[in-house]
């Protein structure tokens, strides 16, 4: 990489980590508290209408964000057009949902669906309102500014959802959380954002990005399907209790890779970019990035699962603990899953959306498919086919990478392999030392203290370039300050 990139990037990952990290430790310590007031059924109220507001958010987004962001050139007609196709469709989206709610109260036979139904779709109006404003800061790396936002309103929703659950509006105070976070971001990106809407609507723009933004669609659409058919199906064979367990499990998973996730959203498309034109150059740049990811999500998705049952007795109680087996399964699953993230973006990112989507599609008809046919066999069954289908799959991703970029199988072995060795080596380490411990916290504190230190004396003594670049950067940044 070129210093001024590498600046970028580097600038981008930080402040893209510092946003993502506080962001899931905030949603950690609200969590705490809404665990201890709520039920398991109350997370499942608003857990099986996750996968409609999803679908409905991705119609309205309609990958246009992506398209703003890898376009050459964009004009304030380009964000304009996008803007007011978002506003149409969202209110347009919301109006069909609120008298579908009915229906999916019968589908899952839960009458009080009807009106929390049309309560947490409210978000769908909120959301459509921002995707401007996210492709604008995407697109000039501001990372920074937009991080901020998110860190504030995280902090207010989530005292908002804490308060009524406190004085017992249950599911209702889950609900509002999210509408608040929603509400609240998008109004922040607003205030700071230069670029405002004008009254001049003119869709003509839309037409340039449409055939790349369709295949984003079609893709998300798979996407979102795929990430929540776990809520449909149990929703509607199993109980609202088990959709709450996995409810829990999976935003504790999600609270770890997805600030890694975050990270790479907000500088994969943006820095690949600058280095099209010259597939060396791209090649380099992926796998720098895919060293990264790895030595990052591996050993905390690893060792977050191998303490997922001292995390949930302690913080929330015996109450949840069937979720620290679903979680520690999750947790595997979620080490890999930023890898999945980079290999995505890098298809966006060098003009390649058709191969994004018929990949993504791919993969969620044979994960649905696994699904349907073991979720007779219980939860845990599914959950370790769907984990073991997603790490297979980068298989797929890394054919394309090589006939795109030039990146083999031997590349990814070698850029990945010392990093899961090192990882796996150091947590299950950790893991049996801290098995004779009776005391919780003592347990928790050598797992995750040990793990810690083995894994870092693991790539000092080995030279890994990754590990001294980031010490030697945080660092700097710190003598800075």
């Amino acid at each position: 990489m070129s210093e001024d990139l590498k600046q970028k990037t580097a600038k981008g990952l930080l402040w893209g980590g510092i946003g993502n990290g506080v962001m899931q430790i905030a949603s950690l310590l609200f969590g705490f508290f809404l665990l201890r007031l709520l039920s398991p059924s109350d997370y499942g109220m608003v857990g099986v209408l996750t996968i409609f507001s999803a679908i409905a958010g991705m119609f309205v987004e309609a990958g246009f964000i992506t398209a703003l962001v890898n376009k050459k050139e964009v004009s304030h007609k380009d964000y304009n057009a996008v803007f007011w196709f978002n506003l149409f469709m969202g209110v347009g989206l919301y109006v069909i949902m609120f008298f579908c709610a009915p229906l999916i109260a019968a589908f899952y036979k839960i009458p009080e669906l009807v009106p929390l139904s049309r309560y947490v779709f409210l978000g769908t109006i909120f959301s459509c309102l921002g995707v401007s404003t996210t492709a604008y800061y995407l697109r000039n790396l501001k990372v920074k500014e937009r991080s901020i936002i998110q860190m504030a309103a995280i902090f207010i929703a989530g005292t908002i959802g804490v308060v009524l659950s406190w004085f017992g509006y249950g599911y209702w105070g889950l609900a509002t959380q999210t509408l608040a976070y929603i509400s609240l971001s998008t109004a922040g990106m607003w205030l700071l954002c230069p670029w405002k809407p004008s009254l001049k609507i003119d869709f003509s723009p839309l037409k340039e990005m449409f055939g790349y933004s369709s295949k984003l669609l079609l893709t998300t659409l798979f996407t979102h399907i795929n990430n929540n058919i776990f809520s449909v199906l149990l929703g509607r064979f199993y109980t609202l209790s088990q959709v709450g367990y996995y409810t829990t499990a999976n935003k504790w998973t999600i609270m770890g890779y997805s600030t890694m996730v975050g990270m790479l959203s907000s500088v994969t498309q943006p820095v690949i970019r600058e280095s099209l034109g010259d597939n060396g150059r791209v090649l380099k740049v992926f796998r720098k990035m895919l060293r990264f990811t790895v030595f990052v999500s591996f050993p905390v998705m690893f060792g977050l699962g191998s303490v997922s049952e001292e995390l949930i007795v302690i913080t929330v109680t015996d109450k949840w603990i069937p979720a620290a087996t679903i979680m520690h399964i999750l947790c595997v699953g979620g080490a890999f899953l930023p890898l999945t993230t980079l290999f995505s973006g890098l298809m966006n990112s060098i003009g390649r959306p058709q191969v994004y989507m018929w990949s993504t599609i791919s993969l969620g008809i044979v994960q649905i498919l696994c699904l349907v046919l073991t979720f007779r066999w219980g939860l845990n069954v599914m959950l370790s086919v769907y984990v073991t289908v997603n790490i297979l799959w980068l298989l797929v991703w890394i054919h394309f990478a090589r006939k795109h970029i030039g990146l083999t199988l031997k590349h990814f072995v070698t850029d990945v392999a010392p990093y899961l060795a090192f990882s796996l080596i150091a947590v299950y380490s950790a893991y049996f030392a801290g098995m004779p411990l009776e005391n919780i916290y003592a347990r928790l504190a050598v797992r995750v203290l040990l793990a810690c230190g083995i894994y870092a004396a693991s790539l000092y003594l080995t030279g890994s370039v990754i590990f001294r670049e980031s010490v030697e950067f945080l660092f700097k940044k710190f003598r800075k300050r």
